[in-house]
């Protein structure tokens, strides 16, 4: 009993660290998202600033470019997290799942603890019903 209980408790902690990198992944990739649209607004309004939007001139702003530059690398390093993103979703189904079957073993357990006892109960009864009926004939 003790054992099983720590089996499900293991596999519940499982399932909720796969859980909390899951979300911590999606929540990065956000942040990254929101900076790189930040950055793109900044690009824009350094652009309008300089009146030059043409990224080949030589006056092309440098802040505007230095930007883009880190645009790009968030937008790559979102990309690669959302690569991290599926296999932590696919360690999380598969936790899951692991749970799952652990806890239709326990339920399966319980219930043959469950009818053993009733079964155990119902003897008693049986004899008791058994010694009182002898008890009254007498």
């Amino acid at each position: 009993m003790k054992s099983r209980e720590t089996i499900m408790r293991l596999k519940r902690f499982q399932v909720d660290e796969k859980r909390r990198r899951v979300a911590q992944i999606e929540m990065m990739i956000a942040d990254f998202d929101r900076m790189a649209t930040d950055l793109e607004r900044e690009i824009a309004m350094e652009e309008q600033r300089a009146g030059i939007s043409d990224k080949a001139h030589f006056a092309y702003p440098t802040y505007a470019r230095a930007a883009m530059q880190r645009r790009e690398n968030l937008q790559r390093s979102a990309e690669e997290l959302k690569g991290q993103l599926g296999d932590a979703r696919r360690e999380l189904e598969e936790a899951f799942e692991e749970l799952k079957k652990f806890e239709i073993l326990d339920d399966r357990e319980q219930a043959r603890e469950r009818a053993t006892e009733a079964a155990r109960d119902q003897t008693e009864l049986d004899r008791i019903g058994l010694a009182m009926r002898g008890f009254a004939r007498a």
